[in-house]
């Protein structure tokens, strides 16, 4: 006999959860039997009990006779009533034999007594336990090779949980659940598996979110401070949403990311609204005294939102050096604003070789006839790219790959008069001259948007990178990439041309770079003149905000925690009773111990001759492989003894995103979600489904699906077009 339990140790079948019950009214199992099948379920024993002549059959009943009481104890499906011969009524063991005698009041509580030490039971019990251990379930271990093999036991809950899980993780429909060959797979794995329907799965789903959002809950209760990205994106369904994601470092020391919110936003879509909806969603997750920066792009709104929040902030004096690292501009926005501006100066011949692909890739023979330049010129490349206007980095490789076709190009051009495309020589100079100019863009690009936590310490090398090599082109003797180079850097000062607080601040924290490479950077980025002014206002920054962590951790040391303070008190009471005992024999005893306790309190009370920050400084640099992939927050984990303070502080900036990158990540499985088949979903099955997805992904440790090799960012911008093999 198979063992078959249907346990409820899956959180959503736990009746007993109290935020499920406030939020949730979830219907009854659709599969479960309804009010008339039990009816028709009884009314069928009773005709079975009338045509076997049953007692208690509806013909055999006297109708005068008084009814028994039903058994109701369960000692009666291990005991009997038996008849004595002298006509006595006895109670009998079914497992030992042994009599007992019958109470009148119908008590059972020395059956009970009984059946408990009964030891032909027990046997009995372990036998038909072994009976049913027949089925066996096998458990991989934490190696290849390696399975342990353990008594499997069908929870049909567990069943309903992971599939809820599955539909939010790998953003299946509802309606899976009903698929027929899903069923007889889910049959065929196991006979004991309980069809599931679609508005079951949609309420497990719910219940799912629910859970997960008061876990996540309890863990910003922990986080110190909270980093926020935010976006707004406008789905398939023509409604705008906001999405909200947080970043902090757990008490593991690990950096989290978590989608927040994803909420419609109504027009008008104005900073004052935006910075609204913020403000409620910080609220709602209780982290409103918590917000440390908040990362947007440069769209006009977001300075109007940034500036609302932050005055409601210095109301509540919740901002760190005055709010300096409050705002945080998305370097990756900046860095597309930057070399748009300068690709703008060959836009005309941008346009050629954009159309130029355009026209080949409409007709399948004239891609074969450039095929069979290509195979004549004996050139490897079997690719074009074409771009999306919007995206740099997909122009950049457009003009890249077409750069290996540019003696193909006028051979096409020859034998179709349609073609009218065909860049002259200058023009293929610029075009090789400005990709060799972008391609540290492109780098640049790839580390930041490549990144899974783009944080603070990253960007600065770059920036400085970025600043160096506008300072050379600009002194070019190629007049186009001189005004390419001018204007790039009217940008880069407008957006970083003062002093960069948060970049500059990773950096330092960084034990790779920590002064060194702002001592270096800033003269490039500055100049000479100008760069010790922001070097010193550097270092005045950072030991204001080491100076705000420092009175932070004295006020939350200076109480004592009632457990401590009571053992104190306690230690303290018995310590003046040795003294009163001590006393009343007229001697007064000051112990070795207590007189030690007093020297370390006078030395504890003494101010440090030199901080944290002194310290870690001074220090040299931590000396790595350059192209070793350091885990700096690992390092302050590591560290977190040495500098108590200054860790922390650490783990805070180093939580900061420069970028926007994780919340267009969510506008991704946004748009594969909300699909034109799905375009009806209402506002909060949506955000269940977004917000979810993301949350069960970290439950199960799984990568975000956007940062998956089948699924890199540049697929949805370019396309590319394959030229037929001849």
């Amino acid at each position: 006999m198979y063992s078959h339990q249907g346990s409820s140790t899956s959180p959503i079948m736990e009746v007993g959860n109290e935020a499920v019950e406030q939020e949730l009214e979830v219907e009854s199992n659709a599969d479960e039997m309804s009010e008339e099948e039990l009816d028709l379920d009884h009314l069928d024993q009773l005709n079975k009990g009338t045509e076997t002549g049953e007692k208690g059959a509806v013909e055999g009943a006297n109708p005068f006779e008084k009814k028994q009481r039903k058994k109701k104890s369960t000692i009666w499906e291990d005991m009997t009533i038996v008849k004595q011969p002298d006509g006595t009524l006895k109670v009998q063991c079914n497992h030992c034999k042994e009599l007992f005698v019958k109470n009148p009041s119908g008590a059972t509580s020395q059956h009970k007594r009984h059946l408990k030490n009964c030891l032909q039971k027990r046997l009995a019990v372990g036998e038909e336990n072994q009976k049913r251990q027949q089925v066996l379930s096998f458990t991989e271990g934490p190696s290849d090779g390696i399975t342990s093999i353990t008594n499997f036991s069908y929870d049909h809950a567990k069943v309903r949980e992971l599939a809820a899980h599955m539909v939010l993780v790998h953003e299946y429909p509802f309606s899976m659940l009903d698929h027929v060959v899903f069923n007889k797979f889910m049959k065929a794995a196991s006979p004991f598996y309980k069809k599931i329907n679609r508005q079951t799965v949609k309420e497990d789903c719910v219940t799912a979110f629910m859970l997960e959002k008061r876990r996540l809950r309890n863990i910003l209760k922990g986080a110190n401070r909270v980093s926020i990205t935010t976006d707004l994106w406008k789905s398939g369904q023509k409604i705008q949403y906001m999405v909200v994601t947080g970043h902090f470092v757990d008490s593991d020391w690990v950096l989290q990311k978590r989608v927040l919110n994803f909420c419609n936003v109504p027009p008008p879509h104005t900073g004052v609204i935006i910075a609204d909806a913020l403000s409620k969603c910080f609220l709602e997750w209780g982290i409103e005294n918590k917000v440390s920066t908040i990362t947007v792009d440069n769209a006009s709104y977001n300075d109007v939102c940034i500036r609302r929040v932050k005055e409601d902030f210095s109301l509540r004096k919740r901002l760190s050096i005055g709010g300096k690292i409050f705002h945080v501009r998305c370097c990756a926005h900046i860095l597309n604003l930057l070399v748009q501006d300068g690709l703008n100066q060959i836009v005309d011949v941008i346009d050629v070789v954009r159309e130029g692909i355009k026209y080949l890739k409409n007709s399948e023979s004239r891609l074969n006839e450039f095929a069979k330049i290509k195979k004549q010129l004996q050139l490897p490349y079997r690719k074009l790219i074409l771009d999306c206007p919007t995206r740099w980095n997909s122009t950049y490789l457009m003009l890249a790959s077409a750069l290996e076709f540019r003696d193909v190009f006028p051979r096409y051009g020859d034998i179709d008069p349609g073609f009218h495309y065909v860049p002259s020589e200058f023009e293929w100079m610029k075009v090789e001259e400005v990709c060799k100019f972008l391609g540290i863009f492109y780098e640049i690009t790839n580390i930041i948007s490549g990144s899974d936590y783009p944080t603070a310490n990253l960007f600065l090398v770059e920036l400085y990178r970025i600043k160096e090599l506008l300072n050379e082109k600009a002194l070019d003797f190629s007049d186009h990439i001189r005004f390419i180079a001018e204007s790039m850097a009217l940008k880069f000062d407008k957006y970083w041309g003062e002093s960069n607080v948060l970049m500059s601040l990773g950096a330092i924290l960084d034990p790779r770079y920590k002064m060194v490479l702002v001592n270096h950077t800033f003269p490039v980025i500055y100049g000479e003149v100008a760069a010790p002014r922001y070097i010193d206002e550097m270092r005045c920054i950072l030991y204001d905000l080491y100076n705000e962590y420092v009175d932070a951790y004295v006020s939350s040391h200076s109480e004592e925690p009632p457990r401590e303070a009571g053992k104190r008190k306690h230690s303290e009471i018995s310590s003046k009773s040795t003294q009163g005992a001590a006393k009343k024999l007229g001697v007064n005893v000051l112990t070795g111990k207590e007189k030690f306790r007093m020297v370390v309190s006078e030395i504890d009370k003494a101010p440090p001759e030199k901080s944290d920050l002194d310290v870690y400084l001074e220090e040299g640099r931590y000396v790595c492989d350059a192209n070793a992939n350091l885990d700096v927050l690992g390092w302050w984990k590591g560290e977190r003894w040495r500098f108590p303070i200054l860790s922390r502080l650490a783990s805070d900036i180093l939580a900061i995103p420069v970028t926007t990158v994780a919340s267009e990540s969510t506008f991704s499985a946004g748009g594969r979600i909300i699909d034109d088949r799905r375009a009806s979903m209402s506002v909060e099955t949506v955000q269940m489904l977004l917000c979810g997805n993301d949350w069960i992904r970290n439950l199960h440790g799984l990568k975000n699906k956007s940062r998956e090799p089948l699924d890199v960012s540049e697929s949805s911008t370019i396309e590319e077009i394959d030229l037929p093999d001849i």
